[in-house]
């Protein structure tokens, strides 16, 4: 299968960039996760999850797999589990000229799933009475956060998302804002060292309050930082020994190089429809997302982290217990329920068939990941998939309809629930943002 979609005019695409631009851009290291899961429920979505059944309908499964495709995504992988029950499957391409088909087993990058890892890897320290999560960060990395922020910024607001630092994303990739595709090809092989990164988040303006949640990659960069001054080690050797290892986990890793090491689909960058067609960059650097999302992984070794880590055996469960203390992750309408809170490195999401799980969800360039389980486990699914920022939107700034979103929620939904709920009319699935919209004026 080709892609043939004919390159916009120049006067479109400056019209397009300018609306994207003005109303919502970046899905880069948490990209997936839809606004609709956040919606009301209707009552017959109500009763859908009421009568929610154990066991796997592979057939459901296939067909809303199938529809993920069919909706406009070139390929998707998904692994689903109930108990000891296990279902995997793919649908589409992995390489849109050849028609090479995608499989199940593919590894893939993951984004900012990397970021429950090293949540998990600073809770071990906590454990060990190295690291105190309400202690400023700046006791431990005073050159690097000094001032006030590292007096009044603590660890725990790193991973939770309430340090009030900026995110470093469009001073890393200025020209994302111009012309993302020249951007893009420009950063393929650039190293970028952490402790630059750090740096220009810190001169970022505030995106919100300290104390207020705010998504901001340089969190995480900071806390890979923190855990190298804490154990002296390379925090991506220490946490490929300490939680990956300690899941026996075989296709999880961070890349030693541009190249995935194992077998993987080409990974497609649409920015919007602003690169077009889309352009693949499964050769990458991840330098520039590091402890914050650099991470590859199988849909298969996802399901078995967040199992051990919902099981207790990855944490004390002290630790666990901390990890899972939320703050709301945006300020609800009045009257209406926060259907998404955020702990450390992990959130907890209400899904439209009325069910509450656990996970993380992750956005580079070109791939795109999700993996939910029930609080105890139990019941999991994870999907990849090869085409990001798919969404499009009129020249008002307005998203259009979204057909590529709507079937990837009910994919995961009724993959999770097993009785996915009727769609909530207008809810469409829309990226997170990492930047403010007047950050981009």
């Amino acid at each position: 299968m080709r892609n043939t979609r004919p390159t916009p005019r120049p006067d479109r695409r400056r019209a397009r960039l300018a609306a994207v631009a003005s109303a919502v851009l970046l899905s880069l290291t948490i990209g997936a996760l839809p606004a609709g899961a956040a919606a009301p429920l209707s009552a017959s979505a109500t009763a859908s999850a009421a009568s929610t059944t154990s066991g796997l309908d592979r057939k459901a499964l296939r067909a809303s797999l199938d529809a993920f495709h069919q909706a406009g995504m070139y390929g998707a992988y998904s692994s689903v589990r109930d108990g000891s029950e296990r279902w995997r499957g793919a649908a589409g391409v992995a390489d849109i000229d050849t028609g090479r088909p995608v499989r199940p087993d593919y590894e893939h990058r993951v984004g900012s799933i990397t970021k429950t890892f090293t949540s998990v890897a600073v809770l071990q320290q906590v454990a060990k009475g190295r690291i105190d999560l309400d202690a400023p960060i700046g006791d431990h990395l005073p050159e690097l956060v000094p001032g006030e922020r590292g007096r009044k910024v603590t660890v725990r607001m790193l991973l939770n998302h309430t340090s009030g630092i900026a995110d470093y994303i469009l001073p890393a990739f200025p020209k994302l804002v111009t012309d993302p595709g020249q951007a893009l090809d420009e950063g393929r092989f650039r190293k970028a060292a952490p402790e630059e990164l750090v740096r220009l988040g810190l001169a970022g303006e505030p995106p919100a309050p300290r104390g207020t949640y705010s998504y901001a990659n340089t969190n995480y960069v900071i806390a890979g930082l923190l855990l190298k001054k804490v154990t002296g080690q390379d925090p991506e050797s220490y946490i490929d020994r300490n939680v990956i290892r300690k899941a026996g986990l075989r296709h999880t890793y961070f890349p030693r190089s541009a190249r995935l090491s194992g077998p993987h689909s080409k990974m497609y960058e649409s920015f919007y429809g602003l690169i077009e067609p889309a352009r693949d960059y499964s050769v990458y650097d991840m330098s520039w997302a590091g402890t914050a999302g650099a991470m590859v992984s199988t849909m298969n070794d996802l399901n078995d982290f967040y199992r051990q880590l919902l099981g207790g055996k990855l944490l004390g469960a002290a630790e666990l217990r901390e990890m899972k203390t939320t703050v709301p992750a945006y300020e609800p309408a009045p009257g209406q329920e926060v259907a998404l809170r955020y702990g450390l490195g992990l959130y907890t999401l209400k899904m439209p068939s009325g069910g509450w799980y656990w996970g993380h969800d992750g956005g580079v360039f070109g791939a795109g990941t999700w993996a939910l389980s029930t609080e105890d486990g139990r019941r999991q699914a994870a999907i990849g998939y090869n085409l990001m920022k798919y969404e499009r939107f009129g020249d008002d700034g307005k998203p259009l309809p979204d057909p590529i979103g709507a079937a990837l929620l009910g994919h995961m939904d009724g993959a999770l629930s097993g009785a996915p709920a009727e769609r909530v009319p207008g809810a469409s699935p829309v990226p997170q943002r990492l930047v403010a919209p007047e950050q981009l004026r």
